[in-house]
């Protein structure tokens, strides 16, 4: 007897405010997962207390325990959460009843035009609006005009996959007049031919002097300029405790995404994860016990292997984005590094956080210029 298809995801909502919800995951497993699952509940604004993890390589049974937000839409979370589940498992010959994935094919790729009268906090207002539609990001260029007019150009692919579609570029046109009200002057929406898509990742790199500075990875000079953390993760391996896996333990402040570092981290040294519990001590400190593998099934017992793990943790937990501020002249740019999966997917809403941190800080921005390796906003 199978499983059926909408059991692999079930969620449990907290009935009082406060109290976390309750994520369980029961599907095949695969290299990976849980840093795709981390990465699909760190862009509905989840904050994770808690993961217990459990496979035998075949199989996994997933329990997150998360505070949502009154406007959680958790319908629309379980239907993601599900598309990142494998379609089917050899084990114990069960099978779900849906088609077999084909490999996904690259998103089409649109250019959102936006035209509008300038004002502080606009674009994130139009992010925010974008987020909440679906819409993935994947470049954005911002010019502000002598007369107070801007010029906004998203190149953005559509999660729904329906944006090809007059009625959902309405309904962007729609939410977007909602929001900016008159401030909108004109609204376009067309797709983009594989040329342009293909360069819509960003126009050159940073200068290397900028890039050394950011992605320095020297964790001796890490308080050069000050640090945002009290003290450093402890991170340690241990091959003594289990006769197959290796044992990660990580003690650090909690941050945004923390999971989704750490699993993006084992998904791109193609390490499996056979057992894992994550608990979060009081508002800031956690702590996580991870029994993992290689993908051979093996321990990891080649010492430059342990330490290739340790620091490439260690950078990640103590610096998830690299941030610089450079004058230029009466300008000031603020440039933000965000890592990206082998994979090419990035650490999602970095936009969406740069925007309204900056609106919360009443900075007008008027300018925007992605790069393959940054992204620099002029304030």
């Amino acid at each position: 007897m199978g499983i059926l298809y909408d059991d692999l995801v079930l969620i449990r909502q907290s009935e009082k405010e406060g109290e976390p919800s309750v994520i369980t995951v029961n599907c095949p497993d695969k290299t990976g997962l849980g840093c795709d699952l981390c990465r699909i509940i760190l862009f509905f604004g989840l904050t994770v207390v808690r993961i217990d993890v459990s496979t035998d390589g075949k199989w996994c049974y997933i329990v997150f325990w998360v505070i949502g937000k009154p406007s959680t839409r958790w319908g629309l979370l379980k239907k993601r959460l599900m598309g990142a589940c494998p379609s089917c498992s050899s084990a114990s010959g069960i099978s779900y009843y849906r088609a077999e994935l084909q490999p996904p094919k690259p998103p089409d790729v649109f250019l959102l035009k936006l035209f509008c009268h300038d004002r502080r906090g606009l674009l994130h207002e139009v992010t925010e609006v974008l987020c909440e539609l679906e819409l993935t990001i994947k470049r954005v260029k911002v010019s502000t005009t002598p007369d107070g007019k801007v010029l906004d150009l998203f190149f953005i692919t559509d999660t729904r996959e329906l944006l090809h579609t007059t009625a959902r570029q309405d309904d962007t046109y729609d939410h977007l007049k909602a929001v900016l009200g008159d401030d909108m002057i004109t609204c376009d929406i067309g797709i983009v031919s594989p040329e342009i898509a293909a360069c819509s990742q960003g126009s050159s790199f940073l200068p290397d002097a900028i890039t050394e500075e950011m992605f320095n990875t020297d964790m001796n000079n890490e308080h050069k300029n000050g640090s945002m953390y009290s003290k450093s993760p402890s991170i340690t391996i241990d091959n003594s405790l289990s006769p197959a896996h290796t044992l990660v333990q990580i003690v650090c402040l909690d941050h945004k995404g923390l999971l989704y570092d750490i699993m993006r981290t084992l998904k791109d040294y193609n390490i499996q994860i056979s057992y894992g519990r994550f608990t979060k001590k009081g508002k800031l400190d956690c702590e996580l016990d991870l029994f993992i593998m290689q993908a051979d099934g093996k321990k990891i017992v080649d010492p430059s292997k342990q330490n290739a793990l340790l620091s490439r943790l260690q950078v990640e937990l103590t610096h998830p984005l690299r941030v610089a501020l450079v004058s230029r002249g009466p300008d000031t740019e603020l440039i933000v590094a965000n890592p990206v999966e082998l994979s090419g997917k990035g650490r999602p809403l970095v936009f969406h956080d740069i925007t309204l941190a900056l609106k919360m800080l009443n900075k007008a921005i008027f300018l925007v210029c992605p790069y393959r390796n940054a992204l620099v906003v002029s304030v």
